[in-house]
């Protein structure tokens, strides 16, 4: 049987300004979007800050989670690599007092077009442990972005993280061909293996409207989803407000539907 909890919806707003970016007006807002999809029963926030600021700025992630202070029960989820700058926009909120509630560890370079891969153990335990060990210190749940595989999970539970966020595309690459259910049957098993080595799942990577119910109903307990390229694709047709509920309408309907892993 899958094990029955709310899956919750993070809205990742790189591409918003990413948009916003192209002129210097400000618009648009990246508080405003927030809002709107929080108004909309958002669970979270997501930013993925990279160092050349191409789209996320510094100033963007404070502006947020200050906002985000009038939502308590909500969360702040900031994503990047450790290595680079992820520690240094965390610890300005922690230091302020702002609300961060989870760090994603993603192990892309510095110029890279989009996060593509996951961590790799035994490879990365090293580098990655005294990088938890700071989160932790500071209060804060660490997930690890890791490709749908089984075997790393146990490693990655015994380096200190708290949850795996699985990496989603080649799923939705799959979604309507023949490997579909190949594909789903992969990130069931590598999300059962997480659970019982006693981790948390979320996910995320091109997760759409036409993907994201089924993929709730097969992978068993996921904690979190977070999605930004297609949901603001979908709001710049569809508004925030109807788009966050499209989106969580889908989670629900996966949510009822039986896993048959």
């Amino acid at each position: 049987m899958k094990l029955m909890q709310p899956t919750a919806l993070s809205v990742n707003l790189n591409k918003v300004a990413t948009i916003r970016n192209t002129r210097h007006l400000g618009i648009p807002s990246l508080t405003r979007a927030a809002t709107l999809c929080l108004q909309a029963g958002a669970h979270g926030i997501t930013v993925h800050p990279r160092p050349d600021e191409r789209h996320i700025r510094s100033s963007d992630v404070t502006e947020l989670a200050t906002l985000l202070q009038a939502w308590p029960e909500r969360e702040f989820n900031i994503e990047g690599n450790p290595l680079h700058n992820l520690l240094d926009v965390v610890g300005q909120l922690v230091v302020a007092q702002l609300p961060v509630h989870q760090m994603t560890f993603v192990p892309d370079d510095q110029g890279q077009f989009t996060s593509d891969h996951g961590w790799s153990f035994p490879a990365d335990a090293e580098r990655l442990k005294p990088l938890i060990d700071q989160a932790h210190a500071w209060g804060l749940r660490v997930s690890l972005f890791m490709d749908a595989e089984t075997a790393p999970m146990a490693a990655a539970k015994a380096v200190g993280a708290d949850r795996v966020e699985l990496y989603t595309e080649p799923y939705a690459a799959a979604w309507g061909t023949p490997t579909q259910a190949h594909q789903l049957a992969r990130f069931a098993a590598a999300a059962q293996a997480a659970l019982d080595v006693g981790l948390e799942v979320n996910a995320g990577h091109d997760l759409n409207l036409d993907n994201l119910t089924a993929f709730i109903a097969q992978v068993p307990a996921v904690s979190e989803v977070s999605i930004g390229h297609a949901l603001i694709a979908d709001a710049l047709e569809l508004g925030y407000e109807a788009t966050v509920k499209a989106y969580l309408r889908c989670i629900e309907l996966g949510g009822h539907l039986p896993y048959v892993g």
